[in-house]
């Protein structure tokens, strides 16, 4: 079993559906001449069963015009560059509301907009509210399916992941030596941030996990207590002061990237969080054929690459290395992991986030 297999492994422990077995989709291979076409069904479950064809999909979202998108900041793995290559090599104009939504605002955006224009076409979503709104998803099983770890989508392709990363340790090398691990960011001069409140962001919460591993199980409670060691010791700062910020190891390798002799990027051994973002189709999209044209966009070899140009951890990243497909240069730029990533299942995310609603507050100060 390999790393990112058992990184994922728990990621299904939590939920209730019941596995079925894959379903083959790949629609790569181009259709028999005598082979009639089926109907153009802009809200089917595949390019086969919908289109046939990718041209025939391209045709029918070049028809619509327009995708709607929500929670894309330019700034996060890579979004500005594969929004604009996708209306680019498209020719479909890419509305992007909301930038900086979180992944239940995302969800709100949606249900405030039910029935209007203006509606997301698709979701960018963390596990838990992807789990817990699927009912909103229409199933969609992009061409690239079977690349998909099974423990990274739902099997009636309600939700899947495109990308992931793992929890790191940034710090100025100028001020404090590589972290060997989080405990050690527990030293004089040294200015530890997270990039905001654990409470309401999921980097944050993620960096006080990170920091609670042991042996490869979560526990909020240690988590709570490094902080409050930090807090009492001097030694929390803001990110823009800090000399060492816990975040995902896709945002402190930008900035390394950045500047490689004031900030540089380390993943604790045997203390390795992982987490990976689910994309969707909203049932009501506005722009059914957009929206299944940016899922194929977005698991096409060309779009993983793209994450990974911004140091995420693409989703078919494994069979692409066996394909020969994946961007070598940009894979030998993401930090070094030692260590089984440890992907936190939906009770552990909800014992953890009902601690630390009781508990920040003694670091947050209410």
């Amino acid at each position: 079993m390999t790393i990112r297999a058992r990184a994922v492994a728990a990621i299904l422990a939590s939920m209730t559906v019941s596995v079925t077995a894959s379903v083959t989709t790949s629609c790569s291979a181009p259709q028999p001449a005598d082979q009639k076409l089926p109907p153009v069904n802009p809200r089917a479950t595949s390019l086969r069963e919908g289109f046939g064809t990718m041209e025939r999909l391209v045709e029918a979202a070049k028809k619509e015009g327009t995708l709607t998108v929500v929670g894309l900041a330019r700034n996060w793995v890579g979004y500005g560059e594969i929004i604009d290559r996708f209306s680019d090599k498209y020719g479909i104009k890419v509305v992007s509301t909301l930038p900086d939504a979180s992944s239940q605002q995302q969800i709100d955006a949606a249900t405030r907009l039910s029935g209007a224009k203006d509606a997301p076409d698709v979701f960018d979503l963390g596990l838990g509210v992807a789990v817990a709104n699927a009912k909103r998803f229409a199933p969609y099983r992009v061409s690239g399916w079977t690349d998909i770890p099974d423990t990274l989508k739902d099997p009636k392709g309600l939700w899947f992941a495109a990308y992931g990363g793992y929890m790191s340790i940034g710090y100025d090398p100028r001020k404090l030596p590589a972290p060997a691990s989080y405990a050690a960011l527990l030293r004089p001069g040294a200015q530890v941030a997270l990039p905001g409140d654990p409470r309401r962001m999921a980097s944050a919460f993620s960096g006080v996990m990170a920091a609670s591993l042991r042996e490869g199980q979560p526990d909020a409670a240690r988590g709570v207590d490094l902080f409050s060691r930090l807090k009492k010791g001097g030694m929390l700062a803001r990110p823009a002061q800090a000399t060492a910020v816990l975040d995902w190891d896709f945002m402190n390798s930008a900035a390394a990237a950045r500047d490689q002799k004031s900030w540089q990027v380390t993943i604790p051994r045997g203390e390795v969080l992982a987490s990976y973002y689910l994309q969707a189709v909203n049932a009501e999209a506005p722009h059914p054929a957009a929206a299944r044209l940016w899922m194929e966009f977005l698991l096409s070899d060309e779009g993983q690459n793209l994450f990974l140009k911004a140091y995420a951890r693409p989703a078919r990243m494994e069979a692409m290395e066996m394909r020969g497909t994946v961007d070598r240069d940009a894979a030998a730029r993401l930090p070094a992991v030692s260590g089984t990533p440890v992907v936190l299942t939906i009770p552990q995310q909800d014992k953890a986030r009902t601690y630390l609603k009781t508990h920040w507050t003694q670091i947050a100060g209410g």
